[in-house]
């Protein structure tokens, strides 16, 4: 959605996304099919292979499951650490976070000073619902994830992610195993 209003525009912004190395299939072909329909080449950003031998070696291939620190640490390895290089220079991050996605972020505005990064993390869909989301990128014809209608209202690492049954909450299919607060660690402030 926020690749369709920046490309339309052709806003001089930096568009990219992170590749874990556990992604579904369809994540690749959402890429494909973007970057062709908006003559765009969105930059890839990938973990550091020695991060992710090292994690996997000592602690296994399917470790996060063990607990919510193991889990932590995937995420940090295979998404803050290459959101972090992605990031590198900017002054603003957009984000496509919305409100009714998380508990931790119903209070987020839709500007906000990232202390940890140093520069402000835009978030213009904030108090969009996921149905307006879903109404926009049909009257726009917007490519998109088609996980979205087997019941996967929030997308992530394969392994990691489930679709979600009528009436569970939005992050339900996160991390499903654990009970915590279904972060990654991507929209927290330090």
């Amino acid at each position: 959605m926020l690749t369709h209003v920046i490309a339309r525009n052709n806003l001089p912004v930096k568009i990219f996304t992170l590749d874990t190395g556990r992604l579904f299939y369809e994540h690749y072909d959402l890429l494909e099919k973007t970057n062709a329909r908006y003559k765009t080449n969105i930059q890839v950003y990938f973990p550091q292979g020695p991060d992710v031998e090292k994690f996997v070696n000592e602690k296994g291939v399917n470790a996060f499951y063990e607990s919510v620190e193991n889990r932590k640490e995937c995420c940090f390895i295979r998404k803050v650490k290459p959101l972090n290089r992605a990031l590198e220079g900017a002054k603003v991050w957009i984000t496509g976070l919305r409100a009714e996605q998380s508990e931790n972020r119903q209070d987020m505005k839709m500007l906000e000073w990232d202390e940890g990064r140093q520069l402000y993390k835009f978030n213009p869909l904030i108090h969009w619902s996921y149905d307006q989301m879903i109404d926009f990128i049909k009257e726009n014809n917007i490519p998109y994830n088609p996980l979205h209608d087997k019941g996967f209202v929030s997308i992530g690492c394969a392994p990691c992610t489930r679709a979600i049954e009528p009436g569970e909450d939005a992050r339900a299919g996160r991390w499903w195993w654990e009970v915590s607060h279904k972060e990654c660690g991507l929209h927290v402030n330090s």
